[in-house]
């Protein structure tokens, strides 16, 4: 905290009162990595531009390319973060909570866009929107794109086509 306090040009109680603590700091910064900076976090994500691009979309293919072009730089973003917080959680529990409201938003993001889909009669028949929220809750989480382009080395290209083609399979009519 001493060296983001010096940062900031003020002390470690500022930035204690600020962000009510570590866990709240690590929160902040989690949440602007996800926004792509502090300035379009603060912003709706409905009012985002990479998101706004996926709304307006007519295309049902279109959304899911427009949405996979997002992952790559939020997963590389938050990489860090999140295995810091994994570890970190192990042994702070007030960091534990911290991860179970990331992973709780981060469910409800799923939701609407599962929601946006089957609004838009994008969802494949049969499909229901809960089974559409779990499937684009997995399939975009933090693990598997850890699996696949850190441990396996695949390119953030790779992976985004990857992603365009599994979500088609498994949501698409």
């Amino acid at each position: 905290m001493q060296k983001i306090a010096e940062s900031a040009g003020v002390v470690v109680e500022t930035i204690y009162r600020a962000f009510d603590g570590k866990a709240g700091l690590f929160k902040a910064a989690v949440e602007a990595a996800v926004g792509g900076g502090t300035v379009r976090a603060e912003r709706p994500v409905e009012e985002r531009p990479a998101i706004r691009a996926v709304i307006d979309e007519p295309s049902p293919r279109g959304k899911l390319e427009r949405y996979a072009d997002t992952q790559p730089g939020i997963h590389a973003r938050l990489g860090p973060l999140y295995q810091t917080l994994a570890q970190a959680a192990a042994v702070q529990p007030n960091l534990a909570g911290i991860w179970d409201e990331l992973e709780t938003q981060r469910l409800h993001g799923m939701a609407r866009f599962a929601q946006h889909l089957a609004e838009t009669g994008t969802l494949r028949a049969g499909i229901t929107v809960d089974e559409a929220r779990d499937l684009l809750w997995t399939i975009n989480s933090h693990a598997l794109h850890h699996m696949l382009v850190i441990e396996r080395g695949w390119s953030p290209e790779h992976y985004r086509e990857w992603l365009v083609e599994t979500l088609a399979c498994a949501l698409l009519q």
